[in-house]
């Protein structure tokens, strides 16, 4: 009979060491490839990509007439042709009080609205929702002829509104399916503990729900800000007077039946290209979390 002084004494079973972990499976050939390999596509693809740009630059700086290949000695003529005597600077401001116009009112009214479909059940969610989709498919140029008619009877042809408004409807389907996802990504019981709280529905939404749609509206924004400076074809159609249009209508004007001033037109390029640019070096991190989370969760 074992007593319990043995039992007690009895040294403790050795553990038995861990299983080692299962050895990986065998690496493909083509994760060991020299970096040449990957280099090399790459290079060849930002070549491509970047000459266009320097052939820009190279028209651009370079005198009237010249057919270096080097823009030297470097000259401004063209630039300050296109600012004064063209008018781009008018065209500048036009371009930016559209785009930021449109970025407010986009955002706005699209937060708005994803909010609502993110929240609240109702009998035609489903058909909005296949509406909203089913409206990408529409092309401006259809758009033309009514709101034309609607912003003559309106009295805003020839006004900042008129192209201001027209952008704002054509971003919004987009961005309202965009923001109702990134809302769906953040937890209800978020909202809940806050209302726990005290918090009423809207400051709760304030609080506790609008820090975290930070990169989605960032997202959503720079989108309807690019895709309104860049528009060519409601500028086109709804604005008249030359005070009135906007870069993208300043840049057709540099070119005629007879001839075209390359260098001129490449100086007005680069004014257009450059805060496009700008926008998208700030806000590239925000963008691609913006559109990775709205493109996850439906």
């Amino acid at each position: 009979m074992i007593t319990k002084e043995a039992t007690a004494a009895a040294p403790a079973p050795a553990r038995t060491a861990p299983a080692p972990p299962r050895p990986d499976k065998k690496r493909r050939a083509w994760d060991e490839a020299p970096r040449w390999q990957i280099y090399l596509p790459l290079g060849i693809y930002l070549v491509f990509t970047l000459i266009p740009f320097y052939w820009i630059l190279l028209f651009a700086l370079r005198p009237a007439g010249s057919t270096s290949l080097v823009p030297w000695p470097m000259t401004t003529v063209h630039f300050e042709k296109v600012w004064t005597d063209r008018s781009f600077g008018v065209f500048f401001q036009n371009s930016v009080l559209v785009g930021v116009a449109t970025l407010v009112m986009t955002t706005l009214v699209a937060l708005a609205g994803g909010y609502a479909l993110a929240r609240f059940d109702f009998k035609i969610k489903r058909a909005f929702m296949l509406g909203l989709l089913c409206s990408q498919f529409v092309p401006g140029a259809l758009l033309l002829v009514p709101l034309f008619e609607i912003f003559a009877e309106l009295q805003m042809i020839n006004s900042l509104g008129s192209v201001i408004l027209a952008e704002t409807v054509f971003q919004l389907p987009l961005s309202i399916i965009l923001i109702s996802n990134f809302i769906k990504n953040v937890p209800y019981s978020l909202e809940e503990a806050a209302w726990v709280d005290g918090c009423n529905r809207f400051k709760a939404f304030r609080v506790v729900v609008l820090p975290l749609l930070r990169p989605g509206l960032i997202a959503v924004g720079s989108f309807a800000f690019v895709h309104s400076w860049n528009h060519f074809l409601f500028a086109l159609m709804f604005l008249n007077n030359q005070e009135k249009q906007t870069i993208p209508v300043g840049l057709n004007t540099l070119m005629s039946a007879d001839s075209v001033d390359l260098g001129a037109l490449a100086a007005g390029g680069i004014i257009a290209a450059v805060p496009v640019v700008l926008v998208f070096a700030f806000i590239q991190k925000w963008l691609i979390t913006g559109f990775s989370a709205g493109a996850v969760k439906g």
